[in-house]
């Protein structure tokens, strides 16, 4: 889950903020490259400076400038809170995230303004003029890069009220989590066993093409491989497959090439560990050539899983499916769309 926190100064988005940490959240704020660039230019960290500086990036490298760069640091297996957002294509940028919403936080104004003197924060102002006319600045403006909170509260499906203590704001967060829709969606067990085979073929040493093979029984991998040369040879990125460093031509002098492929080492590791196949299953980052379907045939495995075609398949697809194996193909470009 990811949560966007939009609202006015000293609403307290800050404290739910803290509070939502506590809870497990991360925490992420697009004011902390405004921060690090103010102290490399060695001006103090006001809020004039930080809007000004803000809306400078806004204006030379887009709006939604600071969210891109954010959005960068968002991991999809953390709850995340993402705080300073102050335009609304920053907001829209957090909200075309999976499983994102935007909470507006807001308190009356000389409530807030009575917090802003108690915190003493470093670069906050002193008068309530002033408090109305920064605020003013950051509500709206005829500048599109600038900060437009007003147009931000507009996409803020959900909202807090924070004009008492702390302990009801609290409540207040935990009344409103409670109606947040939990939309998260899981990978089907072809697309998870695809995606680890795909982290699998990372340890290729072949430089003509990274492939990898992962062997599954009920749901519980037994078996990994990848191609390359054979164990104790010298690594193919090392030199130690002639073709492949000449870079021959694909379906070419195959019969010279010294690498094993994916599903071959799967299968052949599983019997080096004494590790059994029979109807199994096999997850492939390619197609299966010929010499690998013969192998996982009489290997006995039941069912491949691919990713992507592989150039030279075409008689290899037809000898799987003659043996009744189940041959399904699985895009994870056109699912990750």
């Amino acid at each position: 889950m990811i949560i966007g926190l939009i609202g006015t100064y000293c609403s307290g988005k800050g404290t739910v903020s803290e509070y939502l940490q506590k809870k497990g959240f991360y925490y992420l704020s697009l004011s902390d490259a405004l921060r690090e660039e103010l102290k490399i230019r060695g001006l103090k960290e006001t809020r004039e400076h930080l809007i000004a500086f803000g809306n400078e990036l806004r204006r030379t490298k887009g709006s939604n400038v600071l969210a891109k760069r954010i959005i960068k640091s968002i991991e999809n297996d953390k709850n995340c809170i993402v705080d300073s957002i102050r335009n609304p294509d920053e907001a829209k940028a957090i909200l075309g995230l999976k499983n994102a919403y935007l909470i507006w936080v807001d308190a009356p104004q000389k409530v807030r303004f009575e917090r802003c003197l108690e915190r003493k924060r470093k670069g906050d102002i002193k008068t309530f003029l002033q408090f109305k006319e920064l605020e003013g600045k950051e509500l709206k403006s005829k500048d599109k890069n600038a900060q437009q909170l007003l147009a931000c509260k507009k996409l803020c499906k959900y909202k807090i009220i924070n004009d008492s203590s702390v302990e009801k704001l609290s409540k207040k967060v935990d009344d409103l989590m409670k109606k947040i829709p939990q939309n998260f969606e899981r990978p089907s067990w072809d697309e998870y066993f695809l995606n680890v085979a795909k982290v699998v073929a990372t340890r290729s040493n072949c430089i003509k093409r990274k492939v990898a093979a992962v062997i599954v029984k009920d749901k519980r991998i037994v078996s990994t491989g990848y191609n390359g040369t054979p164990r104790g040879v010298k690594n193919c990125n090392e030199g130690g497959c002639p073709r492949c460093n000449s870079f021959g031509e694909s379906g070419k002098g195959l019969e010279e090439c010294l690498c094993s492929h994916a599903e071959e080492n799967a299968i052949v590791q599983s019997a080096y560990h004494g590790i059994a196949v029979k109807d199994g299953e096999l997850y492939t980052t390619f197609a299966p050539c010929l010499m690998c379907s013969k192998m996982i045939i009489n290997a006995g495995i039941k069912k491949v899983v691919y990713n992507a075609e592989y150039p030279l398949n075409e008689t290899a697809n037809k000898l799987l499916k003659a043996a009744g194996i189940e041959l399904v193909k699985v895009d994870l470009k056109k699912i990750g769309k």
